[in-house]
């Protein structure tokens, strides 16, 4: 049986193949198109999908839509959204999602969709490995939902209740998000990694702009909000509360935006202990599934876990909108079966394309591209490697297939030496191209984690902060306050990468890497070879391993390094390509 999972229309489309219970394969479109966060019906990744399942559209039992339609449309239209946003009002077209399906992607069979905050539980539960568990999902919202709780026993979900947008959790801190002058929906991540530079000195006054009747419960104090705004998520009133103008895009960071970023933190923590502590009164399992946007804020994920409430917790990998194509696909795929058969646990995520070797070498030959071609010898590429990690160079790292969801596991990723001290400005600066105060995440061979980690488990999924406690001095992943966000790195899942730390330790000592994704700041992770080379040679990256080749930054030609940059002054296009209008609303909830 042959069940695609689809989430599209609003952020990150996705597309899953899911057979038999088994996850196929799975890519987000944004990896195809190269547009950040592309949002339009992932065309390419249903095309890939199929490829990759070596099926045809007629092979396909049914397509799973990752929310409902219809009730999305009456909260659009009761909370009067903000028309101004999509003049031709496409949005009210709540038939438009299984249209194009049909018309844009030629299926004519069965389609099935289930609630938005179902699909981002059954994409937690049913690939947990957990026979039962208490159920949390929380994002901005949903159809009306912005957070809710329940219970899972065998094959079956049971939502018991939630909270109603406009009270949102994931919406609130959204909305700080935009007040310190980051792009909502993609920036919330930078709050957190910012709040450790700051000191929570606004804590009580953001307690007082929401209210919790009971544990579960959230509310917010509609008069410093406004989410049917264009521009902004916040009143002037909220302005007036806060005290200080809201930060303008890319300017400076002062030192009351740091603090406004960690008492934001600080209360998102204090709000999402409260309610797990009370589902866990609630229902009785040692085990919790988290997902939804916010899940994705590993900070606070980890004071879950070290409450101890839960005895086992579960964070789905792609925990935001992406990662529900695969929870429409289970649910889909359970309910056609007859409730006889689950979805086999995640081992890992990588379910992405993959190329050849003699691929990647026509390639580089049509390019007229010098490589060390090392097919069929490992451990002399491995040496190779090492040998410029340790002269202080960058390394763009393309193996296998492509990971899904919002980190770079050791398939696409850009790895260097942690124990330089240059080497965090260097990545941020002239690599990434990004904001100087973001940290980098470690790859840990597994065995060797707790010496230098103070992590108890494994963290394949680079889902999970602690503190650094290494003898070795590694400032490259050890953040301001000394924690990190690493990926836990075994044989099994992951050779190539295991092996090449496994070269480095060899040599230094030291079993952890840098490993961030291989883009550039407002570039999707790539995913093709070509992609790799773009940015390769848009970047600050010493070294291109693609595949079985090396390419040393000197073997480009001057005439590559000047098309690559040209490239990418035109991947961003002025207009959102779907509808053709100008991209000006900052969270339209279209």
């Amino acid at each position: 049986m042959n069940v695609i999972g689809i989430s599209a229309y609003f952020h990150d489309s996705s597309c899953v193949l899911i057979r038999d219970g088994k996850v196929v394969c799975a890519a987000s479109e944004e990896r195809f198109s190269r547009f950040k966060n592309d949002s339009r019906l992932p065309v390419r990744a249903f095309r890939y999908c199929l490829e990759a399942g070596d099926i045809t559209i007629t092979d396909i039992d049914c397509i799973a839509y990752y929310e409902n339609p219809y009730k999305k449309l009456s909260r659009q239209i009761e909370h009067n959204f903000n028309q101004s946003a999509d003049k031709e009002l496409k949005w009210i077209d709540c038939q438009r999602s299984f249209r194009e399906i049909k018309e844009i992607l030629g299926y004519e069979g069965e389609i099935k969709y289930y609630d938005h905050h179902l699909s981002h539980a059954a994409g937690s539960y049913f690939f947990s490995g957990f026979d039962n568990a208490a159920i949390l999902t929380t994002d901005g919202v949903g159809e009306w939902d912005s957070t809710t709780f329940g219970e899972a026993k065998g094959l079956n979900i049971e939502l018991h209740g939630g909270i109603k947008y406009p009270n949102s959790v994931g919406l609130f801190y959204s909305t700080i998000t935009n007040y310190l002058g980051f792009k909502v929906l993609s920036g919330e991540y930078k709050v957190m990694g910012l709040a450790p530079y700051g000191k929570p000195v606004y804590v009580e006054k953001l307690r007082k702009l929401y209210s919790m009747p009971n544990e579960l419960d959230f509310q917010l104090d509609m008069n410093y909000f406004d989410f049917g705004q264009i521009q902004r998520m916040y009143t002037d009133e909220f302005i007036e509360y806060i005290g200080f103008e809201p930060r303008i895009p890319e300017s400076e960071l002062k030192q009351e935006h740091k603090d406004l970023a960690k008492s934001l933190q600080v209360v998102l923590e204090e709000i999402l202990l409260k309610q797990v502590c009370e589902l866990k009164k609630r229902v009785n399992s040692p085990n919790l599934c988290l997902s939804g946007g916010v899940a994705l804020n590993c900070v606070a994920t980890h004071a879950i876990r070290e409450s101890r409430i839960f005895d086992h917790i579960f964070v789905q990998p792609a925990a935001g909108d992406s990662g529900s194509a695969f929870g429409a696909a289970a649910l889909a795929y359970i309910e056609l079966n007859g409730h006889k058969s689950g979805c086999e646990p995640f081992s890992h995520v990588y379910f992405g394309p993959e190329y050849e070797k003699e691929e990647i070498y026509n390639i580089l030959s049509t390019m007229e591209i010098e490589a060390i071609d090392l097919r069929d010898n490992r451990q002399k590429l491995n040496e190779e490697v090492v040998d410029r990690i340790i002269q202080g160079k960058v390394i763009g790292w393309f193996q296998g297939r492509m990971e899904f969801g919002p980190r770079a596991l050791g398939h696409r990723s850009i790895l260097a030496d942690p124990r330089d001290p240059a080497m965090r400005e260097k990545l941020n600066d002239l690599v990434k191209k990004r904001e100087g105060f973001r940290p980098f995440a470690p790859a840990v061979l597994e065995e060797y984690t707790k010496q230098h980690i103070d992590l108890e488990m494994s963290s394949p999924y680079m889902l999970e902060t602690c503190q650094v406690k290494s003898n070795l001095d590694l400032p490259a992943i050890t953040h301001v306050d000394g924690s990190c966000r690493p990926q836990t790195v075994t044989a099994d899942t992951n050779p190539e990468f295991h092996s090449l730390i496994t070269a480095f330790y060899k040599r230094t000592g030291c079993p952890i890497l840098v490993n961030t994704s291989f883009n550039v700041r407002s570039e999707p992770i790539v995913c093709s070879p070509i992609d790799a080379l773009r940015c390769f040679g848009n970047s600050g990256i010493d070294v291109l391993v693609l595949g079985d080749f090396i390419i040393d930054r000197t073997m480009l030609s001057e005439k590559f390094i000047q098309m690559a940059k040209s490239d990418f002054d035109f991947v961003k296009p002025p207009e959102d390509l779907f509808n053709g209008r100008q991209i000006e609303a900052i969270y339209t909830f279209i």
